[in-house]
């Protein structure tokens, strides 16, 4: 079935109304009929039945009977469909509660995301803010030792008056460097 014939809850239960109402015309003109029948019955109870030899009582009785049958097997129908609607109305109603209780799940679940993501990427990310910190540690520490470097450096050349230079080997085309004139700080 599909979505648009699947009939809302109230177009069944307004059909399970009109069925109802059907069933209870059908009640009464069964029941006048049996008051009817009865009465023929009770009238002619009087007289021995072997009395009622007319043709019209005889007919009239035939199609009281008939008629009183038809009635029964529609009704029978009637109960039927109402047994089965009625059924067809709890499974709806069941379905309903299913699905409002998925539902509600559903939005509990999609409330509690956000928190959820926010602790998932703080766990991730201790690790990672861990490190950093102990980059960041070393990272100070180096730069610290830079300038404790440099700064003995400076002092060592200032005491020395000249800065310590990596020696080459000489070659033939190798300028000097210490010409006259010219000392290694004036360079600098």
């Amino acid at each position: 079935m599909s979505q648009a014939e699947i009939p809302t809850l109230q177009q069944l239960q307004a059909e399970v109304v009109h069925l109802k109402e059907e069933l209870q015309t059908r009640d009464q003109l069964v029941q006048q009929l049996s008051q009817e029948l009865f009465r023929l019955v009770k009238g002619n109870s009087r007289q021995p039945l072997q009395q009622v030899t007319t043709e019209r009582d005889l007919a009239e009785m035939r199609a009281l009977r008939e008629q009183l049958q038809g009635m029964e097997e529609q009704v029978s129908f009637y109960q039927d469909q109402i047994a089965e609607r009625d059924t067809r109305i709890c499974s709806l109603e069941q379905s309903v509660q299913e699905l409002s209780d998925r539902s509600q799940m559903l939005e509990q679940v999609v409330q509690e995301l956000p928190n959820l993501y926010r602790q998932k990427f703080a766990e991730r990310m201790a690790p990672v803010k861990e490190k950093v910190a102990q980059i960041q540690q070393e990272n100070r520490k180096l730069h610290a030792e830079l300038q404790s470097v440099s700064y003995r450096l400076a002092v060592r050349s200032r005491k020395a008056g000249q800065l310590d230079l990596p020696s080459f080997a000489r070659g033939e085309d190798e300028v000097d460097l210490s010409a006259p004139g010219l000392s290694p700080l004036e360079n600098v």
